[in-house]
């Protein structure tokens, strides 16, 4: 089995949204070891002293023994300007995992764009990377049923930023741009027109 993964952004020294990392970790951790104990990710991130004028991106692996990595790198967002939609029903990502392999395969069928959304069922999802919220000219919207249920969609959704919705690949045009979101990237830090 691959190990389970959390990637945490660390910005002007401060780790953020490490309450949302700690639950989906503790959930994950419950769903395949049951009886293993739920490291802190808050005191493993405590033993290090983060520079703040650089943007981290912590990655945390992690298996029934507990927290088997911590790696951290200096963090620049990618260029993304153009989206390609792909089919694949039969995709699954609930639990972050470290094996990416049906994610990377997808991604290569990007063709002449920089990324992928991916369609399962007739519905939009995420890309191969993040989640994605949608503008309508008025409000933000989230896929109602992502491949990943994200800690940055999560703490948006909590906020009342973003509204869960189905969102059909049909309907795609209807909107005017595209957020994507992860744990990396806020709403609205990359937005791309559709």
């Amino acid at each position: 089995m691959y190990p389970f993964v959390e990637t945490i952004r660390v910005e002007e020294g401060v780790a953020h949204n490490i309450r949302y990392h700690q639950q989906r970790m503790a959930r994950t951790m419950r769903r395949f070891f049951p009886g293993a104990s739920v490291p802190s990710l808050a005191t493993v991130l405590s033993r290090r002293d983060w520079p703040a004028d650089i943007t981290w991106k912590v990655h945390v692996e992690y298996d029934a023994s507990g927290i088997t990595l911590v790696k951290a790198d200096e963090y620049h967002i990618r260029h993304i300007i153009s989206l390609r939609l792909v089919v694949c029903n039969d995709i699954g990502y609930a639990y972050k995992s470290a094996d990416r392999r049906r994610l990377e395969a997808l991604a290569a069928q990007r063709g002449e764009a920089d990324e992928v959304v991916i369609v399962k069922n007739g519905l939009l999802t995420d890309t191969s990377y993040s989640n994605i919220a949608l503008f309508d000219g008025s409000r933000w919207v989230t896929p109602r049923q992502p491949l990943l249920r994200g800690t940055m969609r999560q703490s948006l959704l909590d906020d009342g930023v973003l509204t869960e919705q189905d969102i059909k690949a049909e309907d795609w045009n209807r909107y005017r741009q595209v957020s994507l979101i992860n744990a990396m990237m806020p709403l609205g830090r990359l937005v791309c027109k559709i």
